[in-house]
This record gives C-alpha cells, structure tokens and sequence, in this order.
C-alpha cells in the first residue's frame, strides 16, 4: 500500500453499531482523542451499522490527509461465491467512496467472504481492476481462517490480511505471520482485546446490552463465534485473565499490556482496538510507548494459552 501507520490504529465496528449506542459526537470526540494520541490508521466496514460508521468516519477525516482509512465489502450481501464478480465490487466500493467522501479508497478489504472466495483468480482479477479504474489504492483481505490468509498472502497483489490475533489466538504464530513477512504483506490484527475480555474489566457479573453481540453471538448465532470473545468461553476467559494479570507492567492496564504483547510480535503492522470514548481511544494508543515485554512473559502468556484456551480454540480456526 505504500504507506506507513501507526503501530496502534483504531477500529470502528463499535462507532456503527452491535456494540450498544454510540452517538455520533461521542464517536468523533473518540476518533479525535485516538489522532490525537498518535493514531494514524482506521480500520471501519459498509456493514457496520450498514454504513453509519463509514459515514462518520469519512466526515471526520475529510480535512486530514495524513490518515488512512481501511474498509472492507461484501457482507451486506448473501455470502455465496457467485456474488463477488466485477460489478458487485464496484457498486460496494462506489457505495463506500460515497459514505467516505473520497474518490479512492485507500484499502478495500473482502469481509471474511466464503472460503472459495480465497482461491478465486476472477476474484483477485476484479480486485486488480479496481486498482486499475483508481477506485481503490489496494485491497487487502479479513479472514477467519489461518487456511484463508495463506491462501490470499499467496497472491501477488495482496496488500494486507487481517487477522484476528491476541493472547487468546495464537494459532497465526505458527504459519501466517511469517509467511506475511517473507511477502510483504501487512498483518492487521483485529479483536486484540477478545472483545473486552482481555482489558480485565470484566467478571461472572458483568451483563451486556441487547444490541451487543457480547451477548447476542455468544455462540455464533449471528455470525462466526470467533468475533466474540475469540471465540473462547467467557468463564474461561475470566479465568485466563485472572492467571495473566499479574504479568501485566506497574504503571500499565491489563488492556494496555495485552496491546503490547501483540505489538512485540514480529509482521504485525498495526493492532486495530475498538473504542468508545476518548478515554479508552487514548488509553489504547499509550500501549505503544510500553517497553517490549520480557521473553519470561511472553512465555507465561503462552503456559496459559496452552492450558486454557488451546484446547477449545487452536483447531477451529
């Protein structure tokens, strides 16, 4: 893509919907604090609050130049192989430009498509063309499986694969991070807080609203489990954080630490937390001026993993 970001970003699922209710001068005092605090890189989705967070994103960064604003396609549609063609891509990313008020985006991504979709050569084909017709600088690809990054990291034209990756999935260790670094290709982490769970904040009394998928996907009712909680039980979850708090560094959050320990790992380009106010937006970004943690520490984070949360997770995804 040709551009260098920040190493923390935010992610905007939460300013567009499924998060609970977040007003509009909420998210743009959200998204000043995280620019403020050294952001750079905002990663938002047409789907996402079906196209209310690309749309107050885009009348945020209408004068800043200096930011890069990733979005991604194709879940507003049945997801089926045969509705990723050519003209689909334009109408979706016509429809983007608008919500974002730009004439070329800076990076579409394909939402976690259908897993043929990763191996299609008319699908990357369509994807150059945008390229080509200045719709969009570059694409990238958001997956849910390891199988599905190496599939897109592969292709030539494959700028970035997000990812979902953080203390509770470490499964990209093994074959997508390096094979990212040896092509290039940026690595994007999302859900690096396991939907919360891994900012410590929570406990067996903790309740979430309706609208949340927090509580509304807790077992993959609406979309794939692994968005929520990575997947992982949230007693187990507890429990996990619980053994990790006190690896955490004085002075830092659980939240901040858990940010750090995927900032330490080698290929990831930038971490995309959500936030919701300004408080968390700058609380996150802070995560990046911590010291590397010590190699002890990153090794209890993977003694807990592996007696926690292997076993339920490791070969899901």
């Amino acid at each position: 893509m040709g551009r260098t970001v920040g190493v923390i970003g935010l992610g905007a699922w939460q300013l567009g919907a499924d998060w609970g209710e977040v007003s509009e001068s909420d998210a743009h005092a959200t998204l000043q604090a995280a620019v403020d605090a050294g952001v750079t890189f905002i990663d938002t989705a047409d789907v996402y609050g079906d196209g209310r967070s690309e749309q107050i994103v885009g009348s945020f960064v209408k004068d800043k130049p200096q930011l890069t604003v990733a979005t991604k396609m194709g879940r507003r549609v049945a997801q089926e192989v045969g509705n990723y063609t050519l003209d689909n891509f334009r109408a979706w990313t016509d429809r983007s430009r608008a919500n974002l008020g730009v004439d070329t985006l800076d990076l579409v991504q394909l939402h976690c498509p259908p897993t043929p979709v990763f191996s299609s050569d008319e699908v990357y084909d369509a994807l150059d063309t945008l390229v080509q017709e200045e719709r969009i600088r570059a694409y990238g690809v958001s997956v849910e499986k390891v199988d599905e990054a190496l599939a897109a990291i592969a292709r030539p034209g494959t700028a970035s694969v997000q990812i979902i990756f953080n203390a509770f999935r470490l499964k990209p260790l093994e074959r997508v991070l390096p094979a990212a670094a040896a092509a290039g290709v940026g690595i994007i982490a999302r859900v690096p807080l396991a939907s919360g769970l891994l900012s410590g904040k929570y406990d067996e009394h903790t309740t979430f609203s309706a609208e949340d998928h927090r509580n509304y996907n807790r077992h993959g009712e609406a979309f794939d489990v692994g968005e929520t909680f990575s997947g992982v039980d949230f007693a187990t979850g507890l429990e996990a954080v619980r053994r990790l708090r006190p690896l955490v560094p004085a002075g830092a959050t659980m939240a901040q630490f858990a940010l750090r320990w995927i900032v330490d790992q080698p290929a990831v380009t930038v971490v995309i937390p959500g936030a919701r106010n300004p408080a968390q937006a700058k609380a996150n970004a802070a995560a990046a001026g911590l010291a590397p943690l010590p190699a002890e520490t990153l090794q209890a984070v993977n003694e807990v993993y592996d007696e926690l949360i292997r076993p339920a997770v490791h070969d899901k995804w």
